[in-house]
């Protein structure tokens, strides 16, 4: 009988003894229990209706919450009273002063080969034009890479064009591929000595409502005119191009620097029992782009965590202390953001995450926990699989608001919100009341609901971690 015979024969001789140990091998662990009371706060969020009520009040009594104007004071004094009706404790606002950057006239026309109107807003922090407008000819980059590797004569003097070829992504992973072009192309563009840019919106959808958002001007780089168009108005700029006629374009932007304001942070907690046992930070940023009513960015950010922070309000008191902070500027820079570290950073914090990122549902979380806390992640995914959400392999630890703070070595536990309809919407005219789906709403505070369960009453301790990279 050769080797192979005799290998096969043991095989098929040990299969009934084999075959449980290797289904041992392949079964997935078991999960962790889940706490009744978990359970049950977590099942009872499914028919919260705070979340919703305050995204209708502060979309319906404030509306837009441009950074340091008079619109986000009142949003501040609005939270505020909010608050402390709902009875969290320490309710108070910690103020800062920032630039302030207010948006001014803002029309485009094709004036060759052939005339039109097109549809743009200012990018946050563009420079302006001459108050008659500015008129040249027009340099067209497909993509940021094409700008990037271009000569400066081809620019100098002209105005840019920077296309790019965003699409729905469920993670959001679009906009850092393409959010260059906004984020840093106009200061590109500015040091090749171009005149103005102009850039196809950051966005997925095509309506005819162009996408606003910040740029930055680094030290040195004098802010140029700088916009974007709506995506079918790039589109055609685009079409224009492909028949190989120079173009020429009108633009009329005045934004205007206007010094120094105040912003600041609305903070409030959900005392906990255990002051040694760390703070549990959550929020979202209250300020909004001026162009909707911010209710997808970010006031149902606040809303969820709010809510969720609520449900553990009025039950017994947790180990842990949750802070819920209502983040001001972050639309312009993550001012907020980097106030909250500044001033709280050498407290205990266990754990920190933000929701920013819409309303519709939260399909998968990630974690980044000291190996003293695995424990603590293996329950959380327990608690929250009901709502079908799974664990994602990547290290959590994202977000402008809680970055500062996450950065100084605090745990990260991030809520991944489903962000495929997210850049139809996102700092466009139709960030309003009604691009919130109720249902998706609920399952979001459900989802908080069960975190905050999990992490504000975990025995473990959650020390530092190395942050995310």
């Amino acid at each position: 009988m050769t080797r192979l015979a005799l290998a096969l024969l043991a095989l098929a001789s040990s299969s009934a003894l084999s075959a449980p140990v290797a289904a041992q091998r392949t079964a997935p662990p078991a999960p962790a229990p889940v706490d009744p009371k978990v359970a049950a706060l977590r099942d009872a969020a499914l028919k919260d209706d705070l979340a919703y009520d305050i995204v209708e009040g502060l979309t319906t009594e404030v509306g837009q919450r441009l950074a340091a104007t008079d619109a986000e004071a009142r949003a501040r004094t609005w939270a505020v009273a909010r608050l402390k009706a709902l009875g969290f404790r320490n309710v108070h606002v910690e103020t800062y002063q920032m630039p302030v950057w207010l948006r001014g006239a803002e029309t485009a026309e094709i004036v060759a080969p052939f005339p039109q109107a097109l549809k743009l807003v200012a990018l946050g922090n563009s420079g302006a034009t001459p108050a008659a407008g500015l008129t040249a000819p027009v340099a067209v980059f497909r993509t940021y890479g094409d700008l990037a590797n271009a000569p400066a004569d081809s620019v100098r003097g002209k105005i840019v064009y920077i296309g790019n070829a965003m699409r729905p992504t469920q993670d959001g992973s679009s906009y850092g591929a393409y959010g260059p072009a906004r984020f840093v192309g106009p200061a590109l563009a500015a040091s090749k000595g171009a005149a103005a840019v102009v850039i196809k919106s950051i966005g997925t959808d095509h309506h005819r409502n162009p996408h606003t958002g910040g740029t930055n001007w680094p030290a040195g780089v004098t802010p140029i005119p700088a916009a974007a168009l709506s995506v079918p108005d790039a589109e055609l700029i685009e079409r224009m191009a492909d028949r190989g006629k120079p173009i020429s374009l009108k633009l009329v932007l005045t934004p205007r620097f206007a010094g120094t304001g105040t912003s600041g942070n609305v903070i409030a907690e959900v005392p906990g029992s255990d002051p040694k046992a760390g703070i549990v930070l959550v929020g979202g940023h209250l300020d909004s782009w001026d162009l909707g009513t911010g209710a997808i960015d970010d006031a149902s950010g606040v809303a969820i965590t709010t809510a969720a922070a609520k449900r553990l309000l009025d039950g017994p008191r947790p180990r842990r202390t949750i802070r819920v902070v209502w983040f001001g500027a972050e639309e312009p820079g993550g001012y907020g953001g980097k106030d909250y570290a500044r001033i709280h950073g050498g407290e205990r914090h266990a754990t920190a995450g933000e929701s920013d990122f819409g309303a519709d549902r939260v399909w998968r979380f990630e974690v980044n926990l000291p190996d003293s806390a695995k424990a603590f992640g293996d329950r959380l995914q327990s608690a929250l699989a009901p709502l079908g959400i799974s664990r994602g392999a990547g290290l959590g630890g994202d977000g402008t608001d809680v970055g500062p703070t996450m950065a100084l070595g605090v745990a990260a536990i991030d809520l991944n919100q489903d962000g495929t309809r997210y850049f139809d919407t996102h700092h466009t005219p139709d960030d309003t009341l009604d691009r919130i789906d109720p249902e998706q709403l609920r399952q979001n505070v459900a989802a908080w609901t069960a975190m905050l369960a999990v992490v504000a009453n975990a025995p473990e301790d959650i020390g530092p971690v190395t942050p995310r990279r």
